[in-house]
């Protein structure tokens, strides 16, 4: 009498074994997929901060390119606090002038650069209200304010020198401070065709940006004056 044979099933310590090796493969491509996940997360960010430093100083460039002169109306300001820019508009030319003012302030406990701007001034007296109020702004903002101004980059602090007489100086020096701070005060002098008594040659930013961003430390940019034109 023949005895019927047939396949020999798994122990459970082979059963128990398997398991094991099966939770340690998922476990460690886990692990694998989340260091991926965190490295593209990482690279993702510092491609943003770069993007939005690039953005911002590009901006920054803009306004100082777009200084517009007008008769006994200052054009750049600075007060320690904020830098006040009178710019022609990069949408149209019967748009009317814009004030733009950047300064640093702490936002939810970390220091931010910000941009404001007003809406189109076409009148004297909207220009002044708009002057004033982006002195304002820098300090204590008011709601409306803050509908117009744009986080750009984290900012730890920052300086302005002016370029005037060859050689930098800090505006708010007597060589380099600058002759008009508002409208209302500003004094009427001759000056070059396409310059302004209070445009300086050129300006200096040194900003000192925060650590965790893909740039950080000190950084400086120089703006030079070119030809610049008035009103619209």
């Amino acid at each position: 009498m023949r005895r019927a044979t047939g396949c020999r099933g798994f122990t459970l310590i082979e059963l128990l074994v398997a398991i094991s090796l099966m939770a340690l493969m998922t476990v460690l491509s886990w692990r694998g997929l989340d260091g991926v996940s965190r490295a593209q997360t990482r690279l993702q960010q510092q491609s943003d901060d770069v993007l939005a430093l690039q953005a911002t100083l590009a901006q920054w460039g803009a306004d100082l390119d777009a200084l517009a002169v007008q008769p006994d109306t200052p054009s750049l300001d600075w007060d320690g606090r904020a830098l006040r820019i009178l710019r022609r508009s990069s949408v149209a030319p019967d748009e009317g002038l814009r004030v733009v003012a950047w300064a640093r302030r702490s936002v939810d406990g970390r220091g931010q650069w910000l941009r404001w701007q007003s809406p189109p001034l076409l009148t004297r007296g909207a220009l002044e209200l708009a002057w004033q109020k982006a002195q304002g702004w820098a300090q204590t903002p008011s709601d409306d304010d803050l509908l117009r101004e744009v986080r750009t980059v984290a900012l730890d602090q920052w300086q302005i020198f002016y370029y005037r007489g060859n050689a930098w100086s800090n505006p708010l020096s007597s060589a380099g401070a600058t002759e008009a701070t508002s409208p209302a005060s500003a004094e009427s002098a001759p000056t070059p065709s396409g310059a302004s008594a209070d445009v300086p040659d050129g300006v200096r930013l040194v900003l000192t940006l925060s650590a965790g961003q893909a740039i950080n430390g000190t950084l400086t940019r120089d703006w030079v004056r070119g030809q610049i034109g008035g009103s619209p």
